[in-house]
């Protein structure tokens, strides 16, 4: 599969879907294009749903686009402070992406309130049962965000 691909839209959502929490349903989607297999990848990313560890904070979702885009263009030189800066520049701007698409927050107590959803930083994860993903976010907040990343990777892409 293509690294920019609708397909992995709809994967992502399906990752959600199957169990897996948003950061690793964002991240497992493209593990592939980036050399990890599925299990890798779900290690990787699984300490970041909930909001970080069900601590409700960051999205998981805008976590694992950040996971992505560290290893698509990530500083990895500990002195080179332009590399950060143009790093950090990127996140926040797929951070401003994310919260216009998304209610206006990146954190994910908000953005289940605005869902209705009264949260809780229990470390148990629910259930995941019909009524559970009837009334989640999650999966548009997930589409989302894998639209913004395919959107980010073809700009790139067009500006090469």
């Amino acid at each position: 599969m293509e690294k920019i691909s609708e397909e992995r839209i709809e994967l992502a959502v399906q990752k959600f879907y199957s169990g897996y929490n948003c950061s690793q349903s964002i991240c497992t989607a493209w593990a592939d294009a980036y050399g990890f297999s599925e299990e890798q990848m779900a290690k990787l990313s699984s300490c970041f749903g909930g909001g970080i560890g069900r601590m409700r904070k960051t999205c998981g979702a805008a976590c694992g686009m950040f996971l992505l885009l560290g290893l698509e263009e990530g500083n990895a030189n500990a002195t080179d402070k332009d590399a950060k800066a143009e790093n950090y520049k990127v996140v926040q701007e797929l951070a401003r992406r994310f919260a216009e698409r998304n209610g206006g927050s990146i954190e994910c107590a908000e953005l289940l309130k605005q869902g209705g959803i009264q949260t809780t930083t229990n470390y148990k994860p629910d259930e995941r049962t019909a009524q559970y993903f009837a009334k989640r976010p999650c999966p548009k907040i997930i589409e989302e965000t894998a639209r913004i990343w395919n959107e980010y990777l073809t700009e790139k892409e067009n500006n090469k």
